[in-house]
């Protein structure tokens, strides 16, 4: 994966698998400290202790469509190529978190990529899921929650073709007005 909105994907897709159905994910780029800050969390079935000793093997994976899995493996990766950092945190039947830290001006850090489509993918291929998404930029913040838009729309589907087309535009109007990272 060459850029970050890709394992955020993958990382979410994973997610909505194990079965969440509220899954937060932040952003935190300062420019101040030099660092770049990638944490998503959800409320899915989580790991077991077993599991989650073994998810960083790119060797191991819980699908059953192919025998490796390299999402995780290359964000951790990914970080320890930049100076930065890789948590996981799991708990069976309490969800997951993972936490990315990287140094935002290294060479070696990956571009964050096309948020706004990541999230739009993921919205249209799982409209029952809340997600909160908060970019902070310095002191500036940017925050979607898909609660807030369920809310406005009322009977119209969230992945109906103009909501997905209001959001795309939402977010990268949004991330513009913060400075964030295009």
């Amino acid at each position: 994966m060459l850029e970050l909105s890709l394992h955020i994907l993958d990382i979410v897709e994973n997610s909505t698998r194990a079965g969440a159905t509220n899954t937060e994910i932040t952003l935190v780029e300062d420019t101040y400290k030099d660092t770049l800050f990638l944490e998503i969390k959800d409320n899915g079935s989580g790991m077991s202790e077993d599991v989650l000793k073994k998810v960083l093997d790119p060797f191991y994976t819980t699908k059953t469509v192919r025998n490796v899995g390299l999402g995780l493996p290359m964000l951790a990766q990914a970080t320890e190529r930049t100076e930065g950092h890789f948590i996981i945190e799991s708990k069976g039947g309490e969800g997951t978190r993972v936490a990315a830290s990287f140094k935002l001006s290294h060479i070696d850090r990956q571009p964050l990529g096309d948020i706004a489509s990541t999230l739009v993918t993921l919205i249209a291929g799982n409209p029952d899921v809340d997600f909160i998404y908060r970019h902070q930029h310095n002191n500036r913040e940017y925050v979607l929650d898909t609660n807030d838009v369920k809310k406005e729309i009322d009977d119209v589907p969230i992945n109906h073709v103009e909501v997905l087309h209001f959001i795309r535009e939402h977010v990268q109007e949004g991330l513009k007005e913060i400075g964030a990272e295009a």
